[in-house]
């Protein structure tokens, strides 16, 4: 089972990091997966996600890194110590990466199993716009709440590291509190994306609705003209559907093909 998990997240991380498909760059953006209850995988600091294999990733213990996101605040030599004793393998030449934080947490999620994070251009262009917060609680055709959630938890721009993974569980708690569950997909304002799911599929099919979405709005607001997003009442009849929701599990089976 750790292989297997250790597997999936290397070429979940791989696919994401395809060129063509213009989601990251260089060492921009990482994955994770759940090992066991105590332990999980992300991506080593440094690594590319174009080409990379098993050996980018490091496996590390939750209650470590938890238990700084609990406390009361680091600096960022206390950060790299966390990152550092939190391995399993602490001989080893890899260390975590600086977003390992909020990794932990989204893992701690109820029904979150694996995890992408990702800088799509077109999203990265509309997550620049002043108000890209409103367009997050917004959508404008069935199948982005499908994949995506009837709406994205935002989070406004603050430092990588530890200091987002707190904004992002100030985010995430406010978004249980109004929908009763948690986000498929979460916005890092002038940052990026990251979509949680059950299993890989899950996370490509939210990534790519999630980027497909994204240039749609961007064609829709490049016309000047008025918007016209999916109501309140549409938006929840398609989220309860029971039809949809046969349809989620269907799309999430489906290998997304190059956007």
């Amino acid at each position: 089972m750790e292989h297997t998990a250790l597997s999936q997240v290397a070429a979940l991380a791989a696919r994401l990091g395809e060129p063509e498909r213009d989601l990251a760059i260089l060492a921009e953006g990482n994955t994770s997966a759940r090992a066991d209850e105590e332990t999980f995988w992300v991506k080593a600091s440094g690594f590319s996600m174009c080409g990379i294999g098993e050996d980018g990733f490091v496996r590390v213990q939750f209650q470590p890194v938890l238990a700084a996101l609990a406390g009361e605040g680091m600096d960022d030599t206390g950060v790299r110590e966390t990152l550092s004793q939190s391995r399993v393998d602490e001989e080893s030449p890899r260390m975590p990466s600086v977003e390992t934080f909020m990794h932990a947490y989204l893992l701690s999620l109820p029904d979150v199993a694996f995890v992408g994070h990702t800088h799509p251009t077109p999203l990265i262009s509309l997550l620049g716009v002043r108000g890209c917060e409103t367009i997050a609680r917004q959508r404008l055709f069935p199948d982005e709440i499908v994949c995506c959630g009837p709406a994205t938890a935002f989070v406004p721009y603050v430092d990588p590291g530890l200091p987002l993974a707190h904004a992002i569980q100030r985010s995430v708690e406010a978004y249980v509190a109004e929908f009763g569950t948690v986000p498929k997909t979460i916005w890092l304002q002038n940052h990026g994306l990251i979509a949680l799911g059950k299993n890989p599929r899950e996370v490509e099919s939210a990534t790519f609705m999630a980027v497909k979405a994204a240039r749609a709005w961007l064609g829709a607001l490049a016309t000047g003209k008025p918007l016209n997003p999916l109501t309140p009442e549409q938006i929840d009849r398609i989220h309860t559907r029971p039809d949809e929701h046969y349809r989620q599990r269907l799309l999430s089976q489906l290998r997304p093909t190059v956007q």
